[in-house]
């Protein structure tokens, strides 16, 4: 995608719903070529068109969170990659900077094993020659593309790893870590009883929303990596906690 698609999905997912013409001016470019922009990104699942507007599709879509401040999201992954050695074997769930950061090693790291509940990670990444893919078994999800329940549980029990990056989607103070799917949410809890390390990948901008179901209490996670922006009361919150917080720089 160009610049400018992915300036797009980010005014489309902000706002839920946005009017061509108010595309067309805040992008500076003539409505035909948003229409034909919007052709094109609802034929990749990015987007749903209506009558004169683009609709977000489901916020679980992979591809979507994907597109949605990718270069920041990548960004995160790159530093997250730098705790990875060559040879070593880790643990990643579902999610866009988690893609990423799979990506990352993929492509930059030698020998490296990926333990995973997301089936999109594993096609995502399945032509790196230089990645070993384990995917875990169990009920498939199809918007989020990730294997959660019993089974998954189960297979969860045969691996034992240093680290485990998983995303978030949300924090307080008083709920700590929050996701919004229990079954995902139980699935992540029953791959970090088997990790040394839970090592969180996350936009600052998750740190003024919370989920449903409680995640990982401040102290039970290792590092934080994260942007510049993330609210300096809630950095402090993490440092007490002994949570090492790693930052990009946002444009």
């Amino acid at each position: 995608m160009i610049n400018r698609h992915i300036k797009l999905l980010e005014l489309v997912n902000t706002s839920g719903r946005i009017e061509v013409a108010l595309l067309s001016e805040k992008l500076e470019v003539s409505q035909v070529t948003i229409r034909k922009d919007l052709v094109l990104l609802e034929e990749k699942g990015l987007l749903r068109r209506e009558h004169g507007v683009a609709v977000m599709v489901s916020s679980d879509d992979i591809s979507n969170r994907l597109a949605f401040n990718n270069e920041l999201k990548r960004k995160i992954a790159v530093l997250a990659a730098n705790l990875v050695k060559n040879g070593e074997t880790v643990m990643i769930e579902s999610g866009s900077c988690c893609a990423l950061l799979a990506e990352e090693l993929a492509n930059n790291k030698r020998d490296v094993t990926i333990i995973t509940n997301s089936a999109f990670i594993a096609s995502y990444i399945r032509k790196c020659p230089n990645v070993k893919i384990t995917l875990l078994g169990g009920d498939y999800q199809t918007e989020s593309q990730v294997v959660v329940g019993p089974v998954t549980r189960k297979c969860i029990e045969s691996f034992y790893v240093d680290k485990l990056f998983v995303g978030t989607d949300g924090f307080t103070e008083k709920a700590g870590f929050t996701g919004k799917n229990h079954m995902r949410t139980e699935t992540v809890w029953a791959m970090s009883e088997n990790a040394n390390k839970v090592i969180i990948l996350t936009e600052s901008i998750k740190f003024s929303k919370q989920g449903v179901v409680a995640q990982f209490r401040a102290n039970e996670v290792s590092t934080l990596i994260t942007d510049n922006r993330i609210p300096e009361e809630i950095k402090n919150i993490l440092l007490k906690n002994k949570v090492d917080v790693q930052t990009v720089c946002m444009d």
